[in-house]
């Protein structure tokens, strides 16, 4: 039924006092709508979110039926349509009244309330610039904080593409825009996470960028709210859609607002967790942009104030080395002196370690930048940085190794070998050596063979540290010196191992390439330098390391691999003979003649030439196994027999 225009009979008279609560209700228990209404003009009066009693007293008075006709009138959805003179009236009334009796959980929690969120949705979706649409957002984040139902109506009533398309225009900092965050935030934590990030991936992207603007913008509480809200969207497992969408977004502001926003917070006082927070972004920011983003404009509209291009990689790694150290230092603490059996201790260590990986994350992209950029072009007046900033970021990466490099001794001294952050510190100390193997020598000599054993938590041998010391190894065994300096570290012979596992637990010719040549590399540089290094080749890990190159091969026929595998088996085979060889216990007959295949291939490939894209290589390759082979081919009869057929 439609709702009847109040008479000016119903109205409380001019010249009388104010009405009091019992008038209002009075009005609101009426014969007939134009009282109610009366009555309702003057509720929100009384409808005190403190004073639960009474709005209870006034919800109840009014009725759930009259609200909903009343609603659906001004939305020009009731019986005969409505006056379109009174309806927004009628509307603002309703949505006004409807919010107040909301501030009450227990009100905002009912079925009555609940079954209005579509209609509220509605309604936002006609009027995005009406001056009761905050009323509209405010209402919507009660009834879905007060009750799981409303967010579920919220999500499945639109309510993603009503935020997607009006929060890029409300109003910087406003209530509205406060209020809208934290619906996104209600529905992050309260709906399954593969729904709402797989089926809204665009809405999403769109949420995201306004969310920049404010983090950007702001400078006051509300940047923290932006700041903590991007971090829990983005750090979802199941946001691979939405970073595909935010990839694909014309321009890049959303990423530059996000530049300027984390800047402001780790350049100014804010609370250590602020500042991490902030790190925790750049984190996600940078898995989407690329380690470039570290570096860009630093503008905003309107704004004269503007910082360096270089601005932000410098915070980022100067807060990141702090936090390395603090962090280190709060878990040597725990590891070594704290009580073992607290259980709280337990759980500090591991946020502490989650943090100290964002840290160590951080710094190994701008490892990875700076290597780019120094592959890529020499520091000129046109570079992007200058050569005074790399120098200060390469300050600031040596003396973050250096803290890394001295808590790896602290857990060497304490017999320690096991532990996924001290599996993290290796990582990220290979990472750095590998593109400054000279940066901090005496230390990584001194630490190395501790270093080589050093296992993760769920690893039953060494094996990822090696892997992660591998570019740095091949870097140092390319020098004859240094080779000297780490033969005795055992490294030889933890290289043959990794690369053995590598070989075995990929035995479906898929393993990573790149690691495996890695190993290759180091290996081949060792056994080039085997006269000026001495060290044996009668250990059972190189019989072991023939068995598994002969067997990488043969599902392989790439060039690179054969030519690899078979210079590696060339150098050890000639340290030892055939009769040695059939002798240990571990090697028989058939590994002779896979052996032997191996070495006949690359022979083939010498002799045909037929070469990879890497032809210098293979042909240096080449060389060495002609060379080796025609050495001791007499002290390997079968071999040759094979060989030569």
């Amino acid at each position: 039924m439609e709702i009847e225009e109040a008479s000016t009979s119903s109205r409380p008279s001019s010249s009388s006092s104010l009405p009091s609560l019992e008038d209002c209700m009075k009005l609101l228990k009426g014969e007939n709508d134009s009282q109610r209404l009366a009555g309702l003009l003057l509720v929100t009066k009384f409808c005190d979110k403190d004073n639960q009693q009474t709005v209870h007293k006034v919800y109840d008075a009014v009725g759930p039926s009259f609200l909903h006709r009343l609603l659906l009138t001004g939305m020009g959805k009731g019986d005969g349509g409505g006056d379109n003179a009174n309806r927004e009236a009628y509307l603002q009334l309703a949505v006004t009244v409807l919010a107040a009796f909301a501030r009450v959980p227990e009100i905002a929690a009912s079925e009555e309330m609940v079954s209005k969120v579509p209609l509220f949705l509605e309604v936002m979706s006609n009027v995005s610039s009406s001056p009761f649409i905050d009323e509209c957002y405010e209402f919507l984040f009660l009834v879905s904080s007060a009750h799981e139902e409303g967010v579920v109506a919220l999500y499945e009533s639109g309510g993603m593409n009503i935020l997607a398309s009006q929060m890029p225009t409300l109003p910087e900092g406003s209530h509205t825009m406060e209020l809208a965050m934290k619906l996104i935030q209600l529905m992050i934590s309260k709906l399954p996470a593969e729904k709402f990030y797989v089926e809204h991936p665009s809405e999403l992207s769109k949420m995201v960028a306004a969310i920049a603007k404010q983090f950007a913008v702001l400078h006051n509480a509300l940047k923290f709210e932006a700041l903590h809200l991007l971090s829990a969207i983005l750090s979802s497992n199941y946001s691979g859609f939405l970073n595909v969408a935010l990839q694909s977004m014309a321009g890049d502001d959303w990423s530059t607002n996000m530049r300027i926003g984390i800047v402001a917070v780790l350049q100014n006082r804010v609370a250590p967790a602020e500042k991490l927070q902030a790190l925790v972004l750049a984190e996600h920011v940078i898995s989407i942009d690329g380690e470039g983003w570290l570096i860009g404009p630093m503008n905003l509209p309107n704004v004269k104030d503007s910082f360096p291009a270089d601005r932000c990689i410098l915070l980022v790694l100067e807060s990141s080395r702090v936090e390395i150290a603090v962090l280190l230092n709060e878990l040597a603490y725990l590891k070594y002196e704290a009580s073992k059996n607290s259980s709280s201790d337990a759980e500090t260590f591991v946020a502490k370690q989650r943090n100290l990986g964002v840290a160590f994350s951080l710094v190994e992209k701008i490892i990875k930048l700076i290597s780019k950029l120094g592959d890529s072009e020499e520091l000129n007046s046109n570079s992007i940085i200058s050569e005074t900033t790399f120098m200060k970021i390469i300050s600031g990466l040596n003396e973050t190794v250096g803290v890394v490099l001295d808590y790896l001794q602290d857990a060497k001294e304490h017999r320690q070998k096991k532990g996924d952050d001290l599996l993290a510190s290796v990582r990220i100390v290979g990472n750095y050596l590998a593109e400054a193997p000279h940066a901090c020598n005496e230390k990584v000599k001194e630490l190395l063979s501790y270093m080589l054993s050093v296992e993760g938590e769920d690893e039953h041998r060494p094996f990822h540290s090696i892997c992660f010391l591998l570019p740095m190894l091949c870097q140092m065994t390319m020098r004859t010196e240094e080779c000297k300096d780490i033969a005795s570290s055992g490294a030889l012979r933890a290289v043959a191992g990794c690369l053995i596992c590598l070989i075995e637990s990929n035995s479906n010719g898929d393993e990573d390439g790149g690691t495996v040549f890695l190993a290759c590399d180091t290996i081949l540089n060792f056994l080039l330098k085997r006269e000026q290094i001495c060290f044996p080749l009668d250990d059972p890990s190189f019989i072991k390391l023939l068995q598994a190159l002969s067997h990488l091969t043969e599902k392989k026929n790439d060039p690179s691999s054969i030519m690899m595998a078979s210079s590696i088996c060339a150098l050890i085979l000639g340290s030892t003979s055939e009769e040695a060889l059939l002798c240990h216990p571990d090697f028989d007959i058939d590994s002779l003649i896979s052996l032997s295949q191996l070495v006949k291939k690359s022979l083939a490939i010498c002799s045909q030439g037929v070469m990879s894209d890497d032809a210098s290589t293979e042909a240096d390759l080449c060389e060495i196994v002609t060379s080796e082979y025609s050495s001791w081919a007499d002290r390997f009869p079968r071999m040759k027999e094979v060989i030569e057929r």
